[in-house]
């Protein structure tokens, strides 16, 4: 094998496959980045087993020549050295060569390199995906609902299905849920051209999904995604991100939802957001994250929280609408917070059925998100 080929171009290929990389696999083969190089242009494929992602670079686009090939070839090489190297090289041109036993030479101005390359034989073969439900996202949607339900997905690998977000497609209605069982989020939005696709019961690890956003461009593209048995293909440009579906059902969220309230209100997000994270610095101390909601007889509510060390911090919110049965109720500020940072609602509707019954909010603008939070139990 033997290339030239623009650094921006192999590095920002490089920078998208590594990302399958995994620092814990117990397959040597699978610490390395695979170059796989025919006269149509340059394929890097990296993996852990549970993604995989191939970038392409073609010999060229728009009359730019970007790859000029002398001899096709396959190498597999390490990917903690290559990602780093090839983006400190110091020439806008570089020349790879791959010879015997696969050592790889690589030059770029007055810099020559290197590196033991590997059998690209033993390299695992990309798991085949039968294109027959594929749909066509936005990418800055697709960007969105990711961010706004995988902070509530669950940690402790001891329940792996609740680690991922759920999805569901029926009827056109694309709707994302994750729960970690002490707070979810959900999100739908409604997709044009999905005639005829369904599917239900797909959960995609929410390590995968944060991974999956870093790589979706932000200018709108359409990102194409096709859903097969145990695999999910995200078709983006010219990298292709392929994702293991994980084992087991997901709950069902739906019979937790309340329909109906007892107290709701109407608040402004950014007053409010700003009054937790003043109570959440003092409720962290105490490592409780515990911060206190309560409606006023004015129908203002009031936010606070205490620490038996430091003190107590208490503030008064005015609510744009409030009714029903006065409420008082201590929930995870954090958890708050998490939903607060993601809504692009200025207002929030937050919806109370008692004490000790599910938070829901909402926003005002929006009726395709909810987050819910269960409260918690406090002596006073």
């Amino acid at each position: 094998m033997k290339i030239r080929i623009l650094k921006t171009e192999l590095n920002e290929s490089i920078q998208h496959v590594s990302k399958a990389i995994s620092s814990r696999t117990t397959i040597p083969i699978l610490t390395g980045i695979k170059l796989d190089v025919n006269f149509q242009g340059v394929t890097l494929t990296a993996s852990d087993t549970d993604i995989s992602i191939q970038a392409f670079i073609p010999t060229e686009e728009d009359n730019k020549e970007i790859v000029h090939i002398e001899r096709p070839g396959s190498v597999v090489l390490p990917a903690k050295f290559f990602v780093e190297i090839i983006k400190k090289l110091p020439s806008p041109e570089i020349e790879m060569e791959v010879k015997d036993g696969f050592q790889t030479y690589i030059r770029s101005g007055a810099t020559d390199i290197q590196m033991v390359g590997l059998d690209p034989e033993e390299y695992p073969v990309l798991p085949s995906v039968e294109e027959d439900q594929v749909i066509s996202v936005p990418g800055d949607l697709l960007k969105n609902m990711i961010k706004q339900t995988v902070f509530s997905i669950s940690t402790h690998e001891t329940t792996p299905i609740l680690t991922g977000v759920l999805w569901n497609l029926s009827d056109g209605m694309f709707k994302f849920v994750a729960t970690d069982r002490h707070r979810l989020a959900s999100r739908e939005a409604s997709l044009a051209n999905s005639e005829g696709v369904r599917f239900s019961n797909v959960v995609i690890s929410g390590k995968t999904l944060n991974e999956l956003g870093k790589i979706i461009p932000d200018q709108n593209t359409m990102v194409d995604i096709v859903v097969a048995d145990n695999q999910v293909l995200f078709k983006i440009d010219r990298v292709l991100f392929y994702s293991r579906i994980l084992d087991g059902t997901y709950p069902d969220t739906s019979k937790i939802i309340p329909t109906s309230y007892k107290t709701e209100l109407v608040v402004d997000t950014k007053k409010l957001s700003e009054s937790i994270d003043r109570a959440y610095l003092l409720s962290r101390e105490e490592k409780t994250n515990i911060v206190r909601l309560q409606t006023l007889d004015d129908g203002t509510i009031e936010i606070s929280s205490s620490s038996s060390e430091l003190g107590k911090v208490t503030e008064q919110l005015e609510a744009a609408e409030f009714s029903g049965d006065p409420l008082r109720i201590s929930f995870n500020s954090k958890y708050m917070l998490d939903v607060l940072k993601v809504v692009e609602s200025e207002q929030l509707h937050i919806g109370f059925t008692g004490a000790m019954s599910p938070i829901i909010v909402k926003p005002v603008d929006d009726s395709r998100s909810l987050y819910l939070i269960l409260p918690y139990r406090t002596t006073n």
